[in-house]
């Protein structure tokens, strides 16, 4: 009989126990124990995680209410000064030790308004419990608060050493993409996602599943137990907010990264610009499209002469791939996109690029490139010589122009 009372109180209790404050929680307990009569006491108490103590006190309270129905019932919650002090207050020198515990691991300048600590609350709880009483680490961390500490992960803001034409590119970069815009040519920016592995393989991030019905993937992430891998190169164009992503099986090599550009003007970019006879190219430093690369300009001329277009390739400074548009507008939505959910096959991958939407209008398009690029191609200075390339006058190496080659 006792079971089943407390399994109601419980449920009543759960119903209301957000709108009682102290004394109310502590006369309704009260009344419950007196309605069940013997046993009582401990029955609502193990129902509603109220100590013993407190329903007694709210017994005493109901019974002298009984007794001098005319007493004036004060307002006040609890009495002035009741409760147990903090341990602060008890322990004047616990928080003096708290600060010098946390204080080698402290990172930050002391004089702002927040500060953050290396070390767990357990951990400093168990040393500050060598030189006082016993402290919880909840304790801990509600002084830690009270410090101006709060727990955070590193943040990705160094970029080293400054080049010295650092912002200079950049405001050419702006000013030449700008142009093509206003002119109605193409310009785009492009860069390599770095590489899936495709297979049942955990993919970071979450969704949402039914409960406790989380996706079972290999405990592992042995390439050897997946179908392969997955080398998106992305084509973002600019003044469009549209994307294209061609999914390589192979290498990133220079010739894949050009043959990606050569299929968003195919598959997207012939379209949106009829008249286009220029097209600006804003690129990594690195990488399969990077300034040092030699096959890269090699098969920049390639491209312009299939396609007749004069291109324009201007690469950010090294250390600032972060500004390249393709990775803010592109890239971090496709990954959002995806988040949690196993790339279990090229089909998969190639279903969540193109189903990436954002409330700006994003448009992405993609599709798998199944060629075989072969690595280590050698490019000598005479094949270089051949090429129709002119360079600008700001930073030459960083900035140059392809021109199509009449045959």
């Amino acid at each position: 009989m006792l079971q089943a009372a407390a399994e109601l109180i419980r449920k009543k209790y759960k119903a209301i126990q957000h709108r009682l404050d102290e004394r109310s929680r502590r006369l309704w307990c009260a009344t419950e124990a007196e309605a069940i009569g013997w046993g009582g006491i401990e029955t609502v108490s193990r129902a509603t995680n109220v100590a013993r103590n407190t329903i007694k006190v709210g017994i005493r309270e109901i019974l002298h209410q009984r007794r001098y129905p005319r007493a004036k019932i004060s307002d006040r919650i609890r009495r002035e000064g009741g409760g147990r002090k903090s341990i602060s207050a008890t322990t004047p020198r616990i928080v003096q030790d708290i600060i010098s515990l946390v204080r080698p691991s402290t990172r930050g300048h002391p004089m702002r308004t927040l500060r953050w600590t290396s070390k767990s609350t357990r951990t400093i709880a168990k040393e500050l419990s060598r030189k006082h009483s016993s402290i919880s680490d909840r304790t801990v961390a509600k002084n830690l608060k009270e410090l101006g500490y709060s727990l955070q992960a590193a943040k990705k803001t160094k970029e080293g050493k400054q080049h010295p034409d650092r912002d200079d590119q950049f405001e050419f970069i702006d000013r030449k993409v700008s142009n093509f815009i206003t002119r109605q040519q193409p310009a785009i920016s492009i860069d390599t996602k770095k590489k899936e592995l495709v297979g049942n393989f955990k993919n970071n991030g979450r969704e949402w599943r039914p409960n406790r019905n989380p996706r079972e993937v290999n405990t592992h992430d042995f390439p050897t137990s997946g179908v392969g891998k997955a080398i998106p190169y992305g084509v973002y164009d600019i003044a469009q907010n549209e994307g294209w992503v061609s999914v390589g099986t192979s290498h990133d090599t220079s010739e894949f990264a050009v043959e990606s550009i050569y299929r968003w003007w195919i598959e997207m970019g012939k379209g949106r610009y009829p008249r286009a006879r220029s097209l600006m190219i804003t690129a990594d430093a690195g990488g399969s499209n990077g300034v040092r690369s030699k096959l890269w300009k090699v098969c920049l001329q390639r491209l312009s002469n299939a396609l007749g277009l004069i291109l324009h390739v201007s690469h950010f400074p090294p250390g600032t791939s972060k500004w390249n548009k393709s990775e803010h507008r592109l890239f971090c939505f496709l990954t959002n996109n995806w988040k949690g959910k196993p790339l279990t096959c090229y089909r998969t991958i190639v279903s969540l690029i193109a189903g990436t939407r954002t409330t700006t209008g994003l448009k992405v398009k993609a599709a798998i490139d199944t060629n075989e690029y072969e690595t280590g191609d050698k490019v000598s200075d005479e094949d270089l010589d051949t090429l129709n390339i002119r360079v600008e006058d700001f930073h030459e190496d960083w900035n140059y122009i392809v021109m199509p080659k009449r045959i």
